[in-house]
């Protein structure tokens, strides 16, 4: 076998390690009885011990020089060859003491957080919070140094690969000079009309279930490689071959639900339409969380959200639930899916905020790693940043800093993909519809294959080929620009 061959093997090995942990770790989510928690911890344990090994072998970095030698190499296996490295780096840049120390010190702190924020008690986690950012600086510093990247650069890298800090301020900057002002005037807009109507309830979980899985075979899901489930929080997990997605459900409300299931079904179909010729292998991924978001965020806000689909979704769901009357018109379902409001809380955040919300948290946590916020001022700034942004301050730290969950336990770098993804969603469907005339009138017609075809040639089936910023130029035109999802918003809360 030749370096990269041997190569390849190894990586199909880790592959199939991490699609198990994948499809466990789902189980655990979701359908696990609370007592195999232990036992399931432990074989978890030991598979991610088991792949981590593959990547920090003392001989793979000799294999990794030797196959880039190799001249017979196609562009899909030296692209390969990229990911591999890439991979290399990151589980080798730190040491296995500090990721031990950290994990724990995650874990510990994110266990008193769930106390802390029922209890607005910013002060008494403050110590468990300095410790894990101290070492989430250190663990920066290591990766700054073994990838040549400033320290946030080395955290995002993680989640969007060849990110940078520079590129997501330049975006995130003409964003925030156009969100207050245009929230404002969504809002104002809204209140000079008529309130829509909510329709009313209760929707019975079987029947929510039932939509979601017509809107699921709808968008092109493929159930013979695919399941729906229940969990605490929506998500999608499994493998390209055996995506499992979940959502939660509430009698009072089947929106959520039925959001929740288009938004994860958008993941899903990413990793079902990644090419089969090179599962288990780095470019066979998808191509970083801005990406994968924005595959979820077109088809629940572009797609699904727009006066076409719910034209088609307006009968489906009043057959459903038995409703009748104006309440279940396809255009009081539209205001209701597009209403703005000034909110506290990011999860419950509308289409036109939620970004004001994320720019917010990025620039706190890398304001934080590059040590020029103390945490002892995060409340105040976090406060400061609602106020100018999204134009309401938190009462107390309950509904401010301590309301989400990355930070308590270890996640940093990762907050800017979410509105990455939102920018990139509007910027694909704009160029989709502008090139193929058939989508818009196909989502009215729960005919989602023109939408989804163009997807599969554009984005899923590339893979990790080629970067993000590549790829989308090659879709698109043109490299991320905020001006497509500005005009996004424009167009629906300001024009419609």
């Amino acid at each position: 076998m030749t370096p990269y061959q041997q190569l390849e093997a190894r990586f199909a090995r880790r592959g199939t390690l991490n699609e198990a942990l994948s499809v466990l770790n789902w189980d655990y989510s979701s359908m696990m009885p609370a007592g195999g928690a232990q036992a399931r911890a432990e074989q978890m344990s030991t598979l991610e011990v088991m792949a981590h090994e593959i990547l920090t072998a003392a001989e793979l970095p000799d294999l990794l020089d030797q196959a880039q030698g190799q001249n017979e190499l196609s562009d899909w296996q030296r692209a390969n060859l990229k990911e591999m490295r890439r991979d290399w780096l990151h589980a080798t840049a730190v040491p296995a003491s500090l990721v031990e120390t950290l994990s724990k010190a995650s874990v510990e702190c994110e266990m008193a957080w769930r106390d802390a924020r029922p209890a607005n008690d910013f002060a008494g986690i403050l110590p468990k919070l300095r410790t894990v950012l101290e070492l989430t600086r250190e663990v920066a510093a290591a990766k700054a140094a073994k990838l040549d990247k400033p320290l946030y650069d080395a955290l995002l890298d993680a989640y969007e690969p060849d990110g940078s800090a520079a590129e997501i301020d330049r975006q995130f900057a003409a964003l925030s000079a156009f969100l207050p002002a245009a929230i404002t005037a969504a809002i104002e807009r809204q209140q000079s009309r008529p309130a829509p109507i909510q329709p009313q309830g209760p929707f019975p979980i079987e029947r929510q279930k039932l939509v979601g899985l017509k809107f699921m075979a709808a968008l092109g899901f493929d159930f013979d490689h695919g399941r729906l489930d229940v969990s605490a929080h929506p998500f999608c997990g499994g493998t390209p071959d055996d995506v499992r997605i979940t959502t939660r459900y509430r009698e009072d409300d089947f929106a959520r639900a039925m959001m929740g299931v288009l938004h994860e079904t958008g993941h899903a179909l990413y990793e079902r339409g990644l090419p089969a010729d090179w599962r288990r292998q780095p470019v066979g991924r998808a191509r970083g969380m801005s990406l994968h978001e924005s595959q979820s965020l077109l088809m629940e806000m572009q797609a699904c959200r727009s006066r076409e689909f719910l034209e088609f979704a307006a009968p489906l769901l009043s057959d459903t639930f038995g409703g009748s009357g104006p309440a279940w018109d396809a255009d009081n379902l539209y205001r209701l899916n597009t209403r703005v409001s000034r909110s506290l809380i990011r999860v419950d955040a509308d289409e036109a905020t939620y970004p004001a919300h994320v720019i917010l948290r990025y620039r706190l946590e890398r304001a934080m790693i590059e040590d020029r916020l103390q945490l002892a001022d995060l409340p105040g700034a976090w406060n400061d940043g609602m106020r100018e942004l999204v134009g309401i301050a938190p009462p107390d730290d309950r509904d401010g800093c301590l309301q989400d969950i990355h930070w308590y336990c270890g996640l940093w770098g990762y907050f800017p993909t979410y509105t990455l993804g939102a920018m990139t969603a509007a910027q694909l469907f704009q160029a989709a519809t502008a090139q193929d005339a058939s989508i818009r009138p196909g989502l009215a017609k729960g005919d989602f294959a023109p939408l989804l075809g163009w997807l599969r040639r554009n984005v899923h089936g590339r893979a990790s080929s080629v970067p993000a910023a590549e790829l989308l130029t090659d879709a698109t035109g043109k490299p991320l620009d905020a001006e497509a999802f500005q005009r996004h918003l424009q167009t629906r809360y300001l024009s419609e």
